[in-house]
């Protein structure tokens, strides 16, 4: 099932332009815990990786995806760059948000469903991301699933996202070859 937004939605590229709005956004949805800053997602706009989206209304910005193109099992710990790899093969979803108050509207999908569309054209077979605690069960629900991380570096990542953050991948539809296996 496709997502469907209302008249005068788009989904588009995350630009300077938005931080503002992608960080009222952020407030509204996290602790202080996971709140990034400004100068974070600045860094992160000029990664040659990322391919992050923003989902506006009526010029408002309503939800944000914050991803970039990585390999399997590499994650970024919190507040951590968006750093290139020479063979991406991994469409990496490190953040999405959506302002509570427009929940279970299909603007989250709507930004998956982009994102998911276009990782295959750049040669990506699977996405992965980090469910915080609690998050699993929803992105089970999106076809993701628990995956081992065999480098102790990156379980050292993980751990800076909380007891209870799981390292999870999704095969992604339109991808040729097998996906990276489990480490």
């Amino acid at each position: 099932m496709q997502a469907r937004l209302e008249p005068g939605a788009s989904v588009r590229p995350l630009a300077h332009r938005h931080l503002s709005g992608l960080l009222a956004v952020q407030r509204a949805c996290y602790g202080s815990a996971y709140l990034e800053s400004a100068e974070v997602f600045a860094a992160r706009l000029a990664s040659p990786a990322q391919c992050s989206l923003v989902l506006t209304q009526g010029g408002r910005v309503c939800a944000y995806l914050a991803a970039f193109d990585s390999a399997h099992g590499r994650l970024t710990p919190l507040h951590g760059a968006f750093e290139p790899v020479a063979r991406p093969d991994t469409l990496y979803l490190h953040d999405l948000a959506v302002l509570p108050g427009l929940a279970g509207q299909g603007l989250g999908r709507a930004l998956l469903e982009a994102a998911w569309r276009s990782a295959p054209g750049r040669g990506l077979a699977q996405s992965a991301l980090v469910a915080v605690p609690g998050a699993q069960g929803f992105w089970e629900r999106r076809g993701y699933a628990v995956h081992a991380l065999g480098d102790a570096d990156q379980r050292e990542h993980l751990a800076g996202y909380g007891e209870g953050a799981r390292y999870m991948l999704r095969r992604l539809a339109g991808a040729s070859g097998p996906p990276a296996s489990s480490g």
